[in-house]
């Protein structure tokens, strides 16, 4: 097969765990970036990145991150860009520098991110700043790529439901409602679900924690595991105090065969599709359902030619255990298949949860994995928000028979039925899925309830009763009436 000379290709993919802290993000991306060089078997390829695109830092504040790494690697760079907030922002630029690449637009790009948010966290205990590169204002801001993802509806932020460990569990009662488990069947279900994870964290070497948990040790309180909002212990959420960065690097098969980059290193893109949810989570038709990720992976396999069946290697994006079995469920992927486990990582509580970067830690591992299976296809899906915005990537060592192909499926996405919803209601509702938030002492502090009212919309509501948080921490009380006030306060009837 005679492949035409643009057609993109991931030769090497980068990953850092930096342990002894105190390296700033911009250092530990080109670290990454070196790795990825390195494992694509040419030190030479990054003189010639010419678009270093750059995975939004928290750690840090840079007006242009990618001019920095460029000089750092010696790279005359002509482009860079930065992204806003959100996960599934690495994907979404592979797919967009497959496209530049085929168009001739680029030829080598360097894609990824990092975060110190460890050794930030420590430091600001200590009432410390780190000495770390500053631009001043005279920097030009680099080109926004991906724009943040919306994350306050008037519904959300009048009741102070403005974080993902307070929405995920809303999103984990309402599947376990459909599933119809008692609340302590589904805690052990979900700890069996991540103990999964972290026996594939525990054969990752790039993994933060390289330890096989149990399902009790993560899904039951203890002094070192506390609860965070029911059912999320801390070993259920997201683990962002980690110094970590990953970086990948897509060129032209012109390129890599000029640089003699080994055929057997080249891992062609097939396919990605990009898509959201509604932004409003009360707006969502339900809470444990993703019309965008049913239609955007369909789309995703259609366009490599591909059916589920073919991806022997999957890594679901996996920041809480509710994302991942939405996810599975839209795709038909089984949970609990060893043949196919539904990561390759260990996910964000135990691969490790960078914020925005994780994604390129799943692509960088894909890559490898891929090459160890040469001729199977890995499949990354990524997620941004509450379950919000989402973007697929299908992956093969061989090319993909019509080239590298891209949609955007929103037009589809935005003909499912929704859900009427109402900032402000008074009245009697219906329970439909809630989560109690604990305090650092142990002790419940607030509960937040999704209901419906008589007429079919949603309300989001908060509480803090203690007779209420008792009930709401252990029973089940789905189809129960609560009392709404117009400020957004509920109790249980």
């Amino acid at each position: 097969m005679t492949l035409d000379p643009r057609t993109p290709i991931l030769v090497g993919g980068g990953q850092i765990n930096e342990r002894d802290g105190g390296v700033e993000p911009v250092d530990l991306m080109v670290r990454a970036a070196r790795a990825a060089a390195e494992q694509a078997g040419s030190t030479r390829l990054l003189e010639l990145v010419d678009s270093v695109r750059v995975v939004g830092l928290l750690s840090w504040r840079y007006r242009d991150p990618g001019a920095l790494v460029g000089e750092r690697i010696g790279a005359n760079v002509r482009h860079t860009g930065y992204s806003g907030n959100g996960g599934s922002t690495p994907q979404v630029m592979v797919n967009a520098a497959a496209e530049d690449i085929a168009a001739g637009r680029a030829d080598v790009v360097l894609i990824g991110g990092a975060e110190s948010w460890r050794t930030r966290t420590r430091l600001r205990k200590q009432k410390l700043r780190p000495e770390w590169t500053v631009q001043d204002e005279t920097v030009p801001a680099a080109e926004i790529l991906v724009t943040d993802v919306p994350m306050e509806a008037e519904s959300e932020r009048r009741i102070g439901l403005d974080r993902p460990s307070f929405v995920y569990p809303l999103f984990e009662q309402a599947l376990r409602i459909t599933a119809g488990r008692s609340p302590q069947e589904h805690q052990r279900f979900i700890g069996e679900l991540w103990s999964q994870f972290s026996a594939a964290a525990a054969g990752n070497p790039h993994a933060w924690v390289q330890r096989e948990c149990g399902a009790d040790e993560i899904a039951l309180p203890s002094s070192d595991n506390r609860m965070i909002s029911t059912p999320y212990t801390k070993l259920l959420n997201s683990n962002n105090m980690v110094d970590q960065s990953a970086a990948v690097l897509v060129c032209s098969v012109e390129t890599a065969t000029r640089l003699g980059i080994p055929r057997e290193n080249w891992v062609f893109p097939q396919s990605g599709t990009e898509s959201h949810d509604t932004y409003a989570i009360a707006e969502r038709a339900a809470l444990d359902r993703s019309p965008a990720i049913r239609i955007a992976g369909a789309r995703a396999l259609e366009l490599a030619g591909i059916d589920l069946d073919d991806v022997e290697h999957v890594d679901v994006y996996s920041c809480f255990p509710s994302a991942v079995q939405v996810a599975a469920n839209e795709f038909g992927l089984p949970l609990d298949d060893p043949s196919r486990p539904l990561t390759i990582t260990g996910g964000l509580t135990f691969g490790g949860g960078p914020w925005n970067n994780y994604v390129s830690h799943s692509i960088a591992a894909m890559l490898t994995r891929l090459r160890e299976n040469p001729g199977s296809y890995g499949l990354v899906t990524a997620n941004s928000g509450y379950l919000t915005k989402h973007a697929m990537g299908v992956y093969r060592t061989e090319p993909p028979a019509g080239g590298f192909r891209r949609l955007d499926v929103q037009a589809e996405v935005d003909a499912e039925p929704t859900t009427p919803a109402l900032v402000s209601y008074e009245g009697v509702a219906t329970a439909e899925s809630w989560t109690v938030v604990y305090g650092r002492d142990g002790e419940p502090e607030r509960a937040f309830l999704a209901a419906r009212t008589p007429t079919g919309e949603r309300i989001l509501g908060a509480g803090t009763d203690a007779a209420d948080l008792a009930r709401l921490a252990t029973e089940d009380v789905a189809g129960e009436k609560v009392a709404v006030t117009s400020d957004g306060v509920f109790r249980l009837a």
